[in-house]
C-alpha cells in the first residue's frame, strides 16, 4: 500500500490534471454508426510554443485512458490534445466503445470480496473500434483536417489507451486468424506510450486499475484464450518505433509494467525505449501544467518531425 504522502501527492496529479475545462474540437468526424465512434480533430496552432512551420503539419493520434471504462471518455484527454495542437501538431483524438456502468461480480471483475467495480471494455467492440479507427483515419484526415501530413503520423495514448497504442501499431503480427490482423505495419513514425498498461499478464499480477485486463478479455474463462490477440507484451517485435514514458512514483500502472513490456521487446530483438521520469505519477503525462507533459511533447517531436 502506498504511504500517505505518496497518496496525496497522487490525489493531487489527478486533481492538477482533471482541473483544466474541456478544449472543443475544431471539427468532429463519425468513423462508424454507434455514438462512441468519432475522432475530434485539432488544427495546429501558432503561437510562442508552436514547433518550426512545415507546409504540412505531423499528426498526433490520441488515445485516451479510463481504464476501458464508460465514465472516462475522450473530454478528459482534449487539453493534451490542445496543447500539442499548440506545439504545432494536427491531433485526432479518437473516442472508442468502453465499459458499462453495471458492476461486475466478483469473478469477472477479479475482486474476491466485493462486486462494485463497472466493467473494463467490450469484447470484441473495444477492439474493433480502434481498428477501424485507424483504418479510416487517412481518408478522414484528407476531408476534415487538409495541414495534416498521415505520412508522419506518431500514435500516442495514455494508460489504458497506451495499450491499445500498442496494440493498434502491433496489428501486422497478430496471430492468422484475428480479425484485426493488416497485410503489414501500420504507416508511422512511431508511438509513444504513456504509462501503458503493456504487459497484462504482469498487471493482473498487480491488480492495475482494479483488474482492468482481465475485464477487458471477458473474465478468467477468457483470458489465457484472448491474450495472444490482446495483449502488446505478446505482439513483438513489430518493427515500428516505441517509446514508453513512466513515471516512477505511478500508483496506478506501476513502473514495472512497462519495464516488463521493455524486456519483452528485448527478448523479441527490438529495442523500446523507456523514460523514466522521477517524482512524477500517473497523471502528470497528460496535464498541460506539468513538466511531464513537455517532455512527452518533445517524445513525440522527436518522432515526428
Amino acid at each position: 500500500m502506498p504511504d500517505d504522502a505518496a497518496a496525496a501527492r497522487a490525489a493531487a496529479e489527478e486533481e492538477s490534471a482533471f482541473s483544466h475545462p474541456p478544449v472543443d474540437p475544431d471539427v468532429t468526424v463519425a468513423y462508424g454508426s454507434h455514438p462512441d465512434q468519432v475522432i475530434d480533430f485539432y488544427a495546429p496552432r501558432s503561437g510562442p510554443d508552436s514547433a518550426l512551420p512545415a507546409p504540412l503539419s505531423p499528426l498526433v493520434v490520441v488515445l485516451h485512458g479510463g481504464a476501458w471504462r464508460a465514465r472516462y471518455d475522450r473530454r478528459h484527454i482534449t487539453p493534451f490534445a490542445d496543447h500539442l495542437a499548440r506545439r504545432g501538431f494536427a491531433v485526432a483524438n479518437v473516442e472508442y466503445r468502453r465499459g458499462g456502468d453495471t458492476p461486475l461480480a466478483p469473478e469477472q471483475s477479479g475482486e474476491t470480496d466485493r462486486a462494485h467495480t463497472p466493467p473494463a471494455g467490450r469484447w470484441p467492440d473495444t477492439f474493433d473500434d480502434i481498428a477501424a479507427a485507424l483504418d479510416a483515419l487517412p481518408a478522414l484526415v484528407r476531408e476534415a483536417l487538409p495541414q495534416a501530413d498521415p505520412r508522419r503520423t506518431v500514435l500516442t495514448g495514455h494508460s489504458a489507451g497506451g495499450t491499445l497504442a500498442l496494440w493498434a501499431a502491433a496489428r501486422h503480427v497478430l496471430p492468422p486468424d484475428s480479425p484485426w490482423r493488416t497485410d503489414g505495419p501500420a504507416p508511422l513514425r512511431g508511438v509513444v506510450a504513456l504509462a501503458p498498461i503493456a504487459d497484462f499478464e504482469v498487471a493482473e499480477k498487480l491488480g492495475v486499475c482494479e483488474h482492468a485486463s482481465l475485464q477487458l478479455l471477458g473474465g478468467h474463462d477468457t483470458f489465457a484464450e484472448r491474450r495472444p490477440c490482446a495483449d502488446p507484451a505478446l505482439l513483438l517485435p513489430t518493427g515500428i518505433a516505441t517509446t514508453l514514458v513512466q513515471g516512477r512514483a505511478d500508483l496506478d500502472v506501476p513502473q514495472a509494467v512497462a519495464e516488463s513490456y521493455a524486456e519483452a521487446a528485448a527478448k523479441a530483438g527490438e529495442v523500446v525505449g523507456l523514460t523514466l521520469l522521477e517524482d512524477v505519477g500517473h497523471f502528470p503525462l497528460i496535464d498541460p501544467a506539468a513538466d511531464a507533459c513537455a517532455v512527452v511533447a518533445e517524445e513525440i517531436a522527436q518522432l515526428a518531425w
